[in-house]
């Protein structure tokens, strides 16, 4: 994921947002962090959120494509360009104050926000770690391929609920993937040339149309149709067989996933989807974080002082 061109491509999950925040943060055994609160910078920087969230708005507004890269803090170059460029001009607002881990908590929301989504209120006062570790940050992803009882315990590791794992999943609604994600759906599952029989047999011939054998190129839609819009239409794909991810159609196979996955299927599930939303982002954002006087504040994200 490191060094590969600017895109929208989304390899990843909502839910391995917080790898990013592993590579600045030092404390990765922990899975709740104290010290935070909202409205961390009222004195310190009072204008930090405002600042973030004019790149965060510009960029989507120019690029819509990489709403969904930023959202699962992908470790895309562009995306590395853009945070540096939110903290660039937090830099010359309130010099060592900010840190690079609150930038990527921040910028979250907003891409939320600027994808007509769900606003929360962010918990801030994290610390940067002094080591990146993108090796220990890849060991804590979950991957595409995923179960529902790997997913859950991924997700109990880190504390977090299965309304948690559910609940994220829904931040599909906006990106793309490689056909690299999910290819092995259409084409060999099980190892003999077969389909996964999850999938919708409509979808994966639409899919075959754009996703050849061994293609490592092609986007695809992860939310066909509105996959530039955050709103709650990923359920309705999943509860149709049509989530792209073996994990999506996972959250079919546990009762309390499957019920969270129904009941907002619909139009009348958008607002409590876009609440609860808010609270598990927060809840992941507690993940690992240094506060206090651990860490450090990066003066430039992509590397340690």
């Amino acid at each position: 994921m490191l060094g590969v061109n600017c895109s929208s491509s989304s390899r990843g999950r909502t839910y391995q947002s917080y790898s990013l925040m592993l590579l600045f943060n030092d404390n990765l055994g922990e899975p709740i962090g104290g010290g935070l609160k909202v409205g961390f910078y009222a004195k310190s920087c009072p204008e930090a959120e405002d600042i973030v969230k004019k790149v965060i708005f510009q960029t989507i507004s120019t690029t819509p494509s990489l709403a969904g890269p930023l959202l699962r803090m992908h470790f895309h170059d562009c995306f590395v360009r853009i945070i540096d460029k939110a903290k660039s001009a937090l830099e010359k607002a309130c010099p060592g104050v900010v840190s690079c881990a609150d930038v990527v908590a921040i910028t979250a929301r907003d891409v939320v926000s600027a994808t007509n989504g769900a606003h929360w209120d962010v918990e801030t006062g994290r610390r940067d770690g002094r080591v990146s570790n993108i090796t220990e940050a890849f060991l804590n992803l979950l991957p595409p391929t995923a179960n529902i009882t790997i997913l859950k315990a991924g997700f109990a590791q880190k504390g977090l609920s299965a309304k948690d794992l559910v609940v994220l999943s829904g931040g599909h609604t906006i990106g793309t993937s490689h056909c690299t994600s999910f290819s092995n759906r259409l084409y060999n599952f099980t190892g003999k040339g077969d389909t996964d029989p999850t999938l919708d047999p409509n979808y994966i011939a639409r899919l075959k149309l754009k996703c050849k054998p061994n293609d490592q190129k092609t986007l695809v839609e992860m939310d066909p149709g509105s996959f530039k819009t955050f709103d709650q239409t990923y359920f309705t794909l999943v509860t149709k067989r049509r989530g792209l991810f073996q994990s999506d159609a996972a959250l079919l196979d546990d009762s309390e996933t499957k019920a969270y996955v129904q009941s907002h299927a619909a139009a009348v599930g958008k607002s409590s989807f876009f609440k609860d939303f808010g609270v598990s982002m927060v809840n992941m954002g507690r993940i690992g974080v240094l506060t206090g006087n651990a860490g450090e504040i990066r003066k430039v994200c992509s590397k340690i002082n």
